[in-house]
């Protein structure tokens, strides 16, 4: 349960604390104090959107924390293992959510940093917000599976089905999209295979392109490489005084000094030295010289192989011959499935219809769970919702059998009726607001029970509804908070009096602002706030008496 809230910075709300107890916690005050955002920021914890624009100084961080006991909370543990977080060995849990200036969201979990997917999934093992408008969602037919899986206690098993059903739309696909595949490459197999014959025809190579760009260029400038090089062997080697002659007679002339130079014989054998890497210099220039030729007919060959490769590039619209390469590659591929398409599709169509059977399999043992957990919510339903007022509640709850869906194969309808005359008929066309209101406080007093959650907020589930309707309504509360902790945001004094600890939201204008406040109230202050719910006067001896003879029946 949560033991207090601290919410600052947000909306109308500068800073409050409040301190909740166990049971029935009761919270009131005027249309447009600020309960409602109190809750919104509360459903941050939930793993709600961060709206920036709430943020009371954008200058400032915005902190929403709430303290509460995990101790024995039904998967609790296994999130902290799986997460490496810390517990307290008293079982608390410290809860916070951070809005920082910037638009940035900050979630922590015992001062820990955590994934808001983390926050969210401890969050919602602790609480359960049951605004206003979730009671449109009665009609929804999602929303009423919703409410009988949590019943069923088939959680497991719809895990096991959400895997068979997605490897089912993963094996169909693959089924269809080779049929589709198969259905476009037969009449394109021909074409094909000519644009397949063209591309082996020209005997493709890896880096071919580039090897010929560069052939290209040296064969179109021969004659004046071929300058080049002759000019540079003349000095070096063949002219009739070049640099190699000339080197070799200077280590002859250099050896003959040895007698008389200390160095003369080291002199020559750096000049000998010179002349070898000279050498070998005008022996590699003689090579290239060799390779070069000035043939125009070479060039011919050559500019005939790029153009080649260039117009398929420009007709399949790729960059150079590795993508050729590539293409051609995918084409044989395509060619060779097309010619074996038959076997491989029979294959794909054994296992979508193998994947189908398990996941029907698993789709009818939920149904099974589902019809067994809609009998026993219905009669309990009708047992709990006939102190409120409808004596003559019939619930029942249709199920058909639709197609595979990630949900299963369950398309389920609540039907109510009301009075003796009536069948029952869809929710969304015969109830009332206050029905409606009634049926889902009932509803939420099951579900909260069977799920085990240890809070559940009502934000003013008693819509619609008035005397002993309100009281009794009241009752359900206060016998639901035996069990959870359940706070309660309402405008009926009847429900109001019931609780363990009464809060009062109430705004108040400073020389800047206008900011949202919270406090507790004592006995006088109750039966003054009860008063004025009462009258709309909180003096009024009248309703004084009135809200001490509501706390009374405590």
């Amino acid at each position: 349960m949560i033991k207090s809230l601290h919410i600052s910075n947000y909306a109308l709300i500068s800073c409050i604390d409040i301190d909740l107890s166990a049971g029935l916690n009761i919270i009131t005050g005027e249309t447009g104090a600020g309960k409602s955002v109190m809750l919104g920021a509360l459903g941050l914890l939930l793993g709600g959107r961060a709206d920036m624009r709430a943020v009371r100084d954008s200058g400032r961080k915005s902190v929403i924390e709430a303290q509460a006991i995990v101790k024995d909370v039904a998967g609790i543990d296994r999130i902290f293992e799986e997460n490496a977080l810390d517990k307290a060995s008293d079982g608390m849990c410290i809860l916070r959510r951070e809005l920082l200036p910037g638009g940035r969201s900050r979630a922590f979990i015992n001062d820990t940093p955590v994934t808001l997917q983390v926050l969210k999934s401890v969050a919602l093992r602790l609480i359960d917000i049951h605004s206003q408008h979730q009671n449109l969602l009665l009609a929804d037919p999602d929303y009423q599976l919703s409410i009988i899986d949590s019943l069923a206690e088939n959680s497991d098993l719809r895990a096991r089905y959400t895997e068979a059903y997605t490897a089912y739309r993963r094996t169909l696909k693959a089924y269809t999209d080779m049929r589709e595949l198969l259905r476009r490459s037969a009449a394109d197999a021909e074409y094909i295979q000519y644009q397949l014959e063209q591309l082996d025809k020209m005997e493709l190579r890896p880096g071919e392109q580039e090897e010929l760009e560069h052939e290209r260029e040296i064969l179109a400038n021969a004659t004046a490489i071929k300058h080049h090089l002759r000019s540079a062997l003349g000095p070096m080697a063949d002219d009739q005084f070049n640099a190699i002659s000339a080197l070799a007679e200077a280590a002859v002339h250099c050896r003959a000094l040895g007698d008389v130079l200390d160095d003369g014989e080291e002199l020559a054998a750096r000049i000998e030295s010179a002349r070898i890497e000279i050498q070998d210099i005008a022996e590699s220039l003689s090579d290239i010289d060799s390779r070069v030729q000035a043939d125009p007919s070479m060039l011919d060959a050559v500019e005939e192989r790029l153009g080649a490769l260039y117009s398929l590039e420009v007709k399949h619209h790729v960059e150079n011959v590795d993508a050729l390469i590539a293409l051609r590659d995918s084409l044989r591929s395509k060619l060779a499935a097309i010619e074996g398409g038959d076997e491989s599709l029979a294959e794909l169509e054994m296992q979508a219809r193998k994947a189908k059977k398990t996941a029907m399999l698993l789709a009818r043992e939920l149904s099974d769970t589902r019809r067994a957990a809609a009998m026993d919510f219905a009669e309990e339903l009708t047992l709990r919702a006939t102190p409120l007022g409808m004596k003559n509640l019939r619930c029942e709850i249709a199920f058909n059998a639709g197609k595979l869906t990630p949900a299963g194969l369950d398309i389920i309808e609540f039907r109510f009726a009301f009075n003796k005359n009536q069948q029952p008929l869809p929710i969304g066309g015969t109830a009332s607001g206050g029905e409606i209101s009634r049926l889902m406080l009932t509803i939420k007093s099951i579900v909260a029970e069977r799920m085990a959650l240890p809070t559940i907020i009502f934000d003013e589930v008693d819509t619609g509804v008035s005397g002993d309707v309100a009281s009794r309504m009241a009752d359900m509360m206060l016998g639901l908070s035996d069990r959870l902790q359940v706070v309660a945001i309402t405008h009926l004094p009847a429900v109001a009096a019931r609780g363990v600890a009464h809060f009062r939201v109430y705004k108040q204008d400073t020389d800047q602002s206008t900011e949202t406040h919270i406090s507790r109230l004592s006995e006088p202050e109750r039966q003054r706030e009860l008063a004025l719910m009462l009258s709309g006067d909180p003096d009024n001896e009248a309703a004084l008496a009135a809200a001490r003879s509501l706390l009374a029946k405590l």
